[in-house]
């Protein structure tokens, strides 16, 4: 099958690439020349693991260009997986999708058959959106072809997207015709099917159920993302609120969510308690469904108090330290960590920048060290004048206290006697519980964590 995808962010760039695995003949397409240029030569702007090995295995069905012309809109289905950010009333801007059904409609062939996905995340009522633009294009031009438009939204976890793009818990496919149903299951039915030999480094797991595939009408399908987003971020919130209560009775906030999550009407996963959650998806989403309500007049109180409990969690830490600290003011403080979540380099709504704001605000000297996304961070932050070290050990040296705020494996692996040796003061914030607190209080260090 012949496969073009508009945009080469985390979602464009991983399904395309695993699309190309699979079999299809996949054109990446992106305005950027020089990210185009990048992709060519087999650098990628992300750090995404596998990525990099799985480019190169799919390179024969695989090429990027950064024109859409006649070959790309020839194509049996076209990815639209264009970022949708937030406008300031909090419903998402649909620009760069609307620009994606002009380019389309401008350069589709006469009679060609197409099924044009929006998988970028988008509001209710996209998919009639895209569809109008596409066909008012088409009839300027005296062009008629046969367009369906389906949404298909993603659900992929950066860090892990190739592992939740081969083997998904389900593909939702959200379209009124049934050839465009068909279309993508034949286009997804290598993953559906589990027929593909797996790639290098991403095993199977034995007896892993088949994904399921869910078919409703577009507009469920736009809602489905919107409330899968909005529920995971209600469970992290629900569990930083508790760790709350957690601190003030004498409970441990890990084993309270331990128990809690057994019960399997609740399920272990997004329980952990701790500086809360970031990233391009869960404020951005959960702004947007706000936003939906509101246009049609409905209060959604659960997920205003999702969004609340989340940002109170970074005061939180603040408040620790000054706890801890008495004085900010001329306190050398350590982020260990930057990114919003491991193995990525992304730090949109990371917790650890909107922290080192305020502590650089309340006249704090901030260092940090994070093993991929220092550099992401000196292009993207030069206004917060972060101090970045070339190790955890070198982070520390005269540190008054340490937060970490990521928890990336390297800050396991460290040797406690040295780090209570290079410190000023011993006092380490756990934002994410990731240390065994006897181990460290055994060091001598002064360990707090969230809820515990």
């Amino acid at each position: 099958m012949k496969v073009t995808v508009i945009g080469t962010g985390y979602v464009g760039l991983t399904t395309g690439v695993a699309l190309a695995y699979i079999g299809h003949y996949v054109t990446c397409v992106d305005r950027n020349e020089s990210l185009i240029e990048k992709l060519n030569i087999g650098e990628i702007p992300i750090h995404e693991p596998g990525l990099v090995d799985l480019l190169h295995d799919s390179s024969s069905h695989l090429r990027f260009s950064s024109d859409f012309n006649l070959e790309e809109a020839s194509a049996d289905v076209i990815l639209i997986c264009v970022g949708t950010p937030t406008q300031q009333n909090g419903d998402a801007d649909l620009r760069y999708v609307e620009e994606c059904a002009y380019t389309i409609g401008s350069a589709l062939p006469e009679g060609h058959e197409v099924v044009i996905v929006n998988k970028s995340t988008v509001p209710v009522g996209s998919a009639r959106r895209v569809i109008m633009i596409v066909n008012s294009v088409l009839t300027d031009r005296g062009v008629s072809a046969n367009l369906y438009v389906a949404s298909n939204p993603e659900f992929l976890r950066e860090g892990a997207a190739l592992n939740d793009t081969f083997y998904p818990d389900r593909i939702v496919i959200g379209a009124d015709e049934k050839w465009a149903v068909k279309t993508l299951y034949e286009m997804y039915a290598p993953i559906l099917e589990q027929t593909f030999i797996p790639p290098a480094g991403l095993p199977r797991t034995d007896g892993q159920p088949l994904p399921v595939l869910v078919t409703t009408n577009p507009t469920s399908a736009e809602l489905v993302k919107y409330a899968s987003n909005t529920f995971l971020a209600m469970k992290v919130s629900f569990a930083n609120e508790i760790s709350g209560i957690s601190e003030r009775v004498g409970a441990d906030i890990t084993e309270v969510m331990k128990a809690v999550g057994l019960d399997r009407r609740i399920g272990t996963r997004y329980l952990g308690a701790g500086a809360g959650w970031g990233g391009s998806c869960f404020g951005k989403d959960l702004k947007a469904l706000n936003a939906l309500g509101k246009q049609y007049g409905y209060d959604m109180p659960l997920v205003d108090a999702t969004i609340s409990a989340n940002y109170r969690q970074r005061r939180i830490i603040v408040e620790k330290l000054q706890q801890l600290l008495k004085v900010i003011r001329g306190s050398v403080i350590t982020l260990w960590g930057l990114s919003f979540k491991p193995d990525t380099d992304d730090l949109r709504d990371a917790p650890a920048i909107e922290i080192a704001k305020m502590l650089i605000d309340l006249g704090a000297r901030v260092r940090a060290y994070d093993p991929v996304a220092m550099d992401r961070s000196r292009r993207e932050h030069q206004e917060l004048n972060i101090e970045y070290a070339d190790s955890p050990v070198e982070s520390i040296q005269g540190a008054d206290a340490v937060v970490l705020m990521t928890e990336w494996e390297i800050f396991k692996k460290l040797d406690w006697n040295q780090i209570v040796k290079c410190m000023q003061q011993p006092v380490l914030i756990d934002g994410r519980n990731f240390y065994n607190p006897s181990l460290l209080i055994n060091y001598g260090i002064n360990y707090v964590g969230i809820g515990r």
